[in-house]
């Protein structure tokens, strides 16, 4: 007579966190951010077409790492409940809290309930309407059905530790647009780790092209949510520094020469 195989409760719920961390750890990474006008997403993702973040409603904004057809599965039911809601009521009562709260609700009863819980890592970001200032909304909430809300800034995707590292230390509240897309960056360029010398690695440099960026503008009459082209985001961006090479003493001199400071796929 054969037995039927046993897990604890305990270890089943380990293999399903690591299971999603893993999916979600593949994905690259996502800031998103409070500055002067409202909310700045920020993602390495050089698709066009596929994209990591998207409008929910009005004053409301959506952002997501992992598996790409289990975010968009998600995002799309966000939409529809918060149609949904708003011609059933009001447009005032759609709220990132309520969406954040239904999310939290949906991942994790999947997370309990099913064989495999969804890889993803969602942010809901809200502002104000104008006349109405309030802080902005940051809403994280993991595979797991868990939620936080963030008041300054969130990073979310691969290598979160160093990014927010970065973040924690360059950040200020209430940026102007451009010098937050350049705190963003910078941050996103982060190496994740450091060399076998013990000493940091070089920044990656990431291009216009390679960014996916867009703003929740409180200013913004009522639907707030806007992506910038790779045109506006690269006029945003700081202009790259001298070229290390112009001024460096000649061979044999003293002296040492200065250095030079990824499409989705399964995982996005």
């Amino acid at each position: 007579m054969t037995f039927p195989y046993y897990a604890s409760a305990e270890q089943i719920m380990r293999d399903r966190s690591e299971l999603a961390r893993k999916g979600i750890a593949r994905g690259r990474s996502v800031v998103i951010l409070t500055y002067a006008d409202g909310v700045l997403f920020v993602a390495e993702n050089p698709s066009n077409t596929l994209r990591k973040t998207s409008e929910i409603y009005d004053r409301i904004g959506f952002a997501a790492v992992g598996k790409y057809n289990e975010f968009e599965s998600l995002r799309k039911a966000g939409i529809q409940l918060a149609d949904l809601r708003g011609y059933s009521y009001d447009r005032n009562d759609v709220s990132a809290l309520s969406l954040a709260n239904t999310y939290a609700n949906a991942l994790g009863s999947v997370f309990t309930e099913q064989a495999k819980p969804y890889e993803v890592e969602l942010c809901v970001a809200e502002v104000s309407r104008p006349g109405k200032p309030r802080p902005s909304q940051l809403y994280r909430i993991s595979y797991d059905g868990s939620i936080a809300d963030e008041t300054r800034f969130l990073v979310m995707g691969g290598a979160t530790e160093s990014i927010a590292a970065a973040l924690r230390e360059s950040y200020q509240p209430d940026l102007p647009l451009a010098q937050a897309l350049g705190t963003a960056v910078a941050a996103l360029s982060t190496p994740a780790d450091t060399g076998s010398s013990g000493q940091a690695a070089a920044p990656r440099e990431l291009s216009p092209s390679d960014l996916e960026v867009a703003v929740l503008d409180r200013n913004r009459p009522r639907r707030a949510f806007k992506r910038l082209a790779p045109a506006r985001v690269e006029e945003l961006l700081p202009a790259p520094p001298a070229d290390a090479d112009a001024g460096a003493p000649d061979a044999g001199t003293a002296g040492t020469v200065p250095t030079d400071g990824e499409g989705s796929g399964g995982e996005s």
